[in-house]
């Protein structure tokens, strides 16, 4: 049986060697390509593959994303994410997701051929790498209202100005501010959007 794949990913060198490699299976056959993340999705909805290879860092929309509406829309499509980011946040928001492997760009080309044959037949492949980052960083601290200020302030937003986008009184703010420093031990705000950045917590 022919394992139908359809691969996403932005940059077109390794997009081609991604596609060159795969033809020399027998059992493998690369049905389409996307560059951008609507176009995996419509991609996803036309072609139906078996796997869908997905870059997590496309430019328009995110990998993550993008797996997600596919899970809803067209659960039978396979997913497995490539990634060059280390974010132990992003690898436990894919793993919620459901996707049915997940992998570092970096892996070797029998490793990825194994892996697409893995979850065709139904099982989950994640890099031991990956998922042992996601253990050792633990569970996102911050609540959702809190990722939304931290987010405002990672852009530079002073706290007046996201109190006023959030529709909180600056007090609220400021306090808010400081329980996220405490929650990640940072020393300062720059700090903290630092460390979430580095878990993938923003």
């Amino acid at each position: 049986m022919v394992i139908r794949v359809a691969l996403a990913e932005d940059q077109r060198v390794l997009r081609d060697a991604l596609v060159a490699l795969l033809q020399l299976e027998r059992d493998i056959t690369v049905a389409g390509v996307a560059e951008r993340g609507e176009e995996a999705a419509q991609l996803a909805g036309n072609l139906k593959p078996d796997v869908l290879i997905l870059d997590i860092g496309l430019p328009d929309v995110s990998g993550l994303t993008v797996a997600s509406r596919i899970r809803a829309q067209f659960p039978a499509v396979r997913i497995l994410l490539l990634t060059s980011l280390d974010k132990p946040g992003v690898v436990r928001e894919a793993l919620t997701l459901g996707v049915s492997g997940f992998l570092p760009k970096g892996v070797a080309a029998a490793e990825l051929v194994e892996a697409i044959r893995g979850v065709h037949a139904g099982k989950r492949v994640v890099s031991p790498d990956l998922v042992s980052a996601a253990l050792a960083a633990g569970e996102n601290p911050l609540t959702p209202r809190e990722r939304s200020i931290l987010q405002l302030a990672a852009t530079g937003t002073p706290p007046p100005h996201i109190a006023h986008q959030l529709h909180l009184a600056e007090g609220t703010v400021r306090n808010y501010i400081t329980r996220i420093i405490s929650k990640l031990s940072a020393r300062n705000s720059t700090d903290a959007i630092r460390i979430a950045k580095h878990y993938g917590w923003l």
